[in-house]
Order: structure tokens, then C-alpha cells, then sequence
């Protein structure tokens, strides 16, 4: 399933710029942080990207180990690994197809990385793949954005600019459209920078987004053996509503 995966490789090009957008944001960390307590086996972080997680979660003397598919985001995240001088395990493996030497009291993947698993072959293998890593009673925790109707059910076109750090004005225009089928938002983005009243860069990419909604979570967990801890509208362990914007899904093997 490599390639299904590596057509949503177009936003995570650039790590530097990545970790400048996200870095600062610890929701999801603090709520880890509630539930790693005792735990010395390998804690894996699938998806982890540039380490945003991983990192912090090592210096706290967690035995951490850090899976991604993108080379440049791994590089990267062993880069400010060392730096910071703290000891993890990389592994470059796809999240379905998982080879670890070990097995996890916990696993877990942020940032709506679960959004990418884009067909119901692809979660039921990604699903297969954790529990196959988790030792008995293991827990997986993962985000996923929670469908609005009314705005997927209308394609969208908007624009954002801002003034870089180069005194120059960039300007990326969105479109957006849902397929109700596949429930994939196909999201692409046209980036155009202005310096002196001229155009002096253009790039384009784009992104590919499966919405899952609550009953079919459900599903997905029993037909795999897991059963649900917990579901929240964020990160902050607000209640889930029909208006919340995220699903936090905490759930354990059976």
C-alpha cells in the first residue's frame, strides 16, 4: 500500500516548514503524557513525522520508537533527535505492513495521520498491523477530524495571504471538493509569492482525506478486537457532540 500513501506525500515535502506550523502544539502530547505512567516498554508513535511527539516523549525518559513512511520527515527527526541527545528507534515502514522486532503497551498516531488511510482495506490493514505490535490489553490512541454536513457537502474555493519573513506576500488559494462515495476531501492548494508588485514564485499541492464518522468507528474497532476507552470532541478531553471538530479515539485489545 506504499503508493497509496506516497500520492499524499505533495504537504510534507519541506520538514523545516512542517515543524515551524506545528511544532507548538501540545494537546495531544499533554493528553499522552496522562497515559504513559509506568510504562517501560517501546511506546510506538506511528506517523511521527518530524518527532514532534517522539522527542518530547524521550526526554520524559519514555522508551520511545518513531515510524514513518517519508524519508525526508525521518531524516529530519533524527536530526533534532541527536541534538537533543535523546536515544530512539527510526523505522522507514509503512503503518500497515509494520515488521517490528517488539511488541507495545501503547501505540498512537496524531495529527489526523488516520485521514490518509484512505479505502476500507487500508484501515482494516492499518487496524491489523497496531494489533499485531500491541502486547495484551494494549492500548492504540488516534485523531481523526470529525465530518461537518454542511461543509463538505459544498465545494469550496478561498484565499489566505500573509508577509513572510522575507518581507514578501504570499497568497494560497484553496479548493476543496468531497467526494460522498469514497467520503474523500480532495484539498489542493496554489501558492503564489509577490515581491515588489511581482511574481516571483508559484508551486501547487495537494492532499487526499478519508472521513469516517462515529458508528463506523465503532465497527471498525469490534471487527478488529478492540474495545472503546474513550471518545472526545479534542485533545482537551472535551465531550464529543455532533459540533465537535475532532474524534480522539482511545481504545485497548479486548
Amino acid at each position: 500500500m506504499k503508493e497509496l500513501f506516497e500520492n499524499n506525500f505533495e504537504k510534507y515535502e519541506n520538514p523545516e516548514k512542517y515543524d515551524e506550523m506545528y511544532s507548538k502544539y501540545q494537546d495531544d502530547l499533554l493528553y499522552l503524557m496522562e497515559n504513559v505512567s509506568g510504562m517501560d516498554k517501546p511506546i510506538i508513535d506511528l506517523a511521527c513525522g518530524t518527532g514532534r511527539l517522539t522527542i518530547p516523549m524521550a526526554k520524559r525518559g519514555l522508551n520511545m520508537v518513531g515510524v514513518d513512511l517519508h524519508g525526508g520527515m525521518l531524516s529530519r527527526a533524527k536530526q533534532k533527535a541527536a541534538a537533543e541527545q535523546v536515544n530512539i528507534i527510526f523505522e522507514q515502514q509503512d503503518c500497515t505492513e509494520l515488521d517490528l522486532a517488539y511488541k507495545s503497551p501503547l501505540i498512537f498516531m496524531t495529527g489526523n495521520s488516520f485521514q490518509h488511510f484512505l479505502t476500507n482495506e487500508s484501515q482494516d490493514a492499518l487496524f491489523q498491523s497496531v494489533k499485531k505490535h500491541l502486547l495484551p490489553n494494549g492500548q492504540f490512541i488516534f485523531d481523526t477530524r470529525n465530518p461537518d454536513i454542511d461543509e463538505l457537502s459544498v465545494d469550496s474555493e478561498f484565499e489566505e495571504s500573509h508577509v513572510n519573513n522575507e518581507s514578501q506576500t504570499v497568497i494560497k488559494k484553496h479548493c476543496e471538493a468531497y467526494n460522498h462515495e469514497t467520503q474523500i476531501l480532495y484539498c489542493t492548494t496554489h501558492t503564489e509569492i509577490i515581491e515588489n508588485d511581482q511574481l516571483v514564485h508559484t508551486a501547487s499541492d495537494s492532499i487526499s482525506l478519508r472521513y469516517v464518522y462515529p458508528m463506523e468507528l465503532y465497527c471498525l474497532l469490534d471487527s478488529h478486537g478492540f474495545e472503546l476507552i474513550s471518545l472526545y470532541g479534542s485533545w482537551k478531553k472535551d465531550i464529543f457532540t455532533k459540533d465537535s471538530t475532532s474524534m480522539i479515539v482511545h481504545c485497548r485489545l479486548k
